[in-house]
């Protein structure tokens, strides 16, 4: 996957993050969502390239990136964290200001990269979520059916770990599989690339970490924000797909417009998986979006 565009390896703290890079002209950070890679650009990589430098990286615990010890207050995995990563892999490039493409779990590192270094965020586009204290506190029946891993991982270890790793690839494919579309979207090589990843040891704690992250920490950091008064200040483009759960349970724009100052949006043909069901008309908003 990703052939056109070189690998790397950043070095953050002891913690190695791998992407890929390419592309010319204005940066573009691109990160992925739960449980993949940075594979999932491969339908909107090789168009992006033409206008923008394009640099895709694994979030820790994810990937090719590493999978750091598990702590008490679930740091190592907040958002906050995997924003800093972000920081010293775009400076490694030497791109100290971008514009920000995120799906899923990626979607709620950029809010808080955009929160915490808003003079490195220029513009940025979240895939297919709502904030994440909203939806924790708006929690229907509907919600927690479609999105029961939300509720299983954030469970206390090793369980859902131990859960996980006796079957890596079931795993991937049931949340996967259980969307709108089924597998039929995902190309053959990327599901094999998220089965391979999901593998690598330490791959189930990292994503339980994930989540259990967002499930506390990250709430506190975001109730800190609304706190003080604070909202995005860059320009905010939210897509989701008119089949997934997050359009059906949430009012997305609203709940963006109570957390930023300039927001726009729409739903797209698709369901949870935008960039490989909806690969062109992500691109063509894409390109009308980062000027």
């Amino acid at each position: 996957m990703q052939n056109g565009f070189p690998s790397f390896h950043v070095f953050r703290d002891g913690v190695r993050l791998h992407g890929r890079v390419g592309g010319q002209g204005t940066p573009l950070l691109l990160l992925h969502g739960h449980p993949q890679t940075h594979a999932i650009w491969h339908r909107v990589a090789p168009a992006l390239a033409h206008r923008f430098t394009l640099v895709m990286m694994d979030l820790r615990g994810y990937g090719d990136s590493d999978r750091p010890a598990a702590d008490d207050a679930h740091v190592a995995y907040s958002k906050r964290e995997m924003a800093r990563d972000a920081i010293a892999v775009m400076r490694s490039h030497g791109f100290d200001r971008f514009h920000v493409l995120a799906h899923d779990r990626g979607a709620r590192v950029a809010h808080r990269l955009a929160m915490d270094h808003p003079e490195a965020v220029e513009r940025l586009m979240l895939l297919d979520i709502a904030p994440t204290l909203a939806m924790y506190e708006q929690t229907s029946n509907a919600f927690a059916r479609a999105y029961w891993h939300w509720f299983f991982l954030i469970q206390p270890a090793p369980l859902p770990e131990a859960l996980i790793e006796s079957d890596p690839a079931r795993y991937v494919r049931s949340v996967m599989g259980s969307r709108h579309a089924g597998l039929a979207p995902f190309a053959s090589e990327a599901l094999a690339e998220y089965e391979r990843c999901a593998a690598i040891a330490g791959t189930a704690r990292g994503i339980c970490e994930d989540y259990r992250a967002s499930a506390t920490i990250d709430l506190e950091h975001d109730r800190a924000d609304i706190a003080a008064g604070l909202k995005l200040a860059q320009p905010l483009r939210v897509l989701w797909g008119e089949h997934g759960a997050v359009g059906r349970c949430f009012d997305v724009l609203r709940l963006w417009r109570e957390r930023a100052v300039r927001v726009s949006g729409a739903a797209l043909p698709c369901g949870h998986y935008v960039p490989e069901e909806a690969s062109e008309a992500l691109t063509e908003e894409a390109f009308q979006f980062f000027v």
